[in-house]
């Protein structure tokens, strides 16, 4: 499988989505859901562990350690094995499917690089970066209604991505392919004829125009983008500047922005593309006093993740947070 998969590199809210139709749109290109299949052969206790799970991770991870050195070519076998589980895992996928290509988009792989390139060196990674602010601001109204002190509690997602991928880019696999977000929507057939050079290739027009005539083979739904690309034809300009625009009128999010950018590298901002020195002042040009914009139009996704985020704020040392708990411990007795 190794000279048919194509891995997209970018974290959650960077146009991964997008991309991932796009590519898929081309008839030799197949783009299922995310499967999230490397990230938790990641975390076996070899090379990573998790910190909680239904089973015991330091025994776990302990016993690995002891297998591995047993076996007849030591760590070389068991990477041997991954990739023989893996290899079963994405020909399943590409059982009675004429394309050449697979696609593998799971945002969390920017975390497990390390792990996922010794399994597949040879593969393709296509890293996609885009603007910092814009994908902290779109996952704070994506994904937490708006709670930007909550988001960064859940989930400071800048402080952990752009590290793991500025090392990734200054240290690439022998095949990779970096693509930038801004050039992605602003120009989308150039991008695309870039790609089909890496990945050997003819370009498709449906490509750029996934959505209309010609374009309906594209990537499956799943676990990305619930809320604009669905609904998109082809790659738009809007988003560029949406990220500043949701920004004013807010200067507590605005302060929050210039603290997260206080903690990430210089070096690892640039490898990105965006000096801080442009950062902060992009942060300084927010007008503070300006009427906050509304929130995303009312929908499926977005009243869910209201719910969600009401309700997570009320459960605590309350009424509320007792009943949850004492329904999660008649669930856990009924289904054990």
């Amino acid at each position: 499988m190794q000279d048919r998969l194509l891995f997209i590199i970018g974290p959650p809210r960077s146009g991964s989505t997008l991309l991932n139709r796009m590519l898929g749109a081309h008839p030799r290109v197949h783009a299922p859901a995310e499967p999230h299949i490397m990230t938790p052969l990641a975390h076996l206790g070899y090379f990573e562990r998790v910190d909680a799970a239904p089973y015991d991770p330091i025994i776990s991870q302990l016993g690995m350690r002891e297998l591995v050195p047993n076996l007849p070519e030591q760590e070389e076998s068991y990477v041997e094995a991954l990739r023989a589980y893996t290899d079963a895992l994405y020909a399943g996928l590409m059982q009675g499917n004429s394309a050449h290509y697979l696609i593998d988009k799971t945002p969390a792989y920017a975390l497990v690089l390390n792990f996922i390139t010794r399994i597949y060196p040879e593969a393709r990674y296509v890293v996609l970066t885009r603007h910092p602010m814009a994908i902290w601001s779109s996952v704070i109204d994506s994904f937490y209604d708006g709670d930007f002190e909550a988001a960064h509690q859940h989930n400071p997602l800048l402080e952990r991505y752009v590290p793991a991928m500025a090392r990734f880019l200054r240290d690439p696999p022998p095949r990779m392919l970096r693509i930038r977000y801004e050039a992605l929507v602003a120009e989308p057939e150039q991008t695309m004829r870039e790609f089909c050079g890496f990945a050997d290739l003819e370009f498709e027009p449906s490509m750029v125009d996934y959505g209309g005539d010609g374009g309906e083979k594209s990537a499956a739904r799943g676990l990305g983008d619930p809320m604009t690309v669905a609904g998109q034809t082809r790659p738009v300009t809007d988003s560029l500047d949406k990220w500043a625009k949701q920004l004013a009128g807010r200067p507590e999010r605005v302060e929050q922005c210039r603290t997260i950018l206080a903690q990430l590298d210089d070096r690892d901002l640039e490898t990105w593309g965006f000096s801080r020195q442009a950062i902060a002042d992009q942060l300084d040009g927010i007008d503070s006093n300006a009427p906050a914009r509304k929130g995303p139009a009312l929908s499926r996704h977005v009243l869910e993740r209201r719910l969600m985020m009401a309700a997570r704020r009320r459960v605590g040392d309350n009424w509320l947070g007792n009943w949850v708990r004492k329904v999660r411990e008649v669930c856990d007795l009924l289904l054990r």
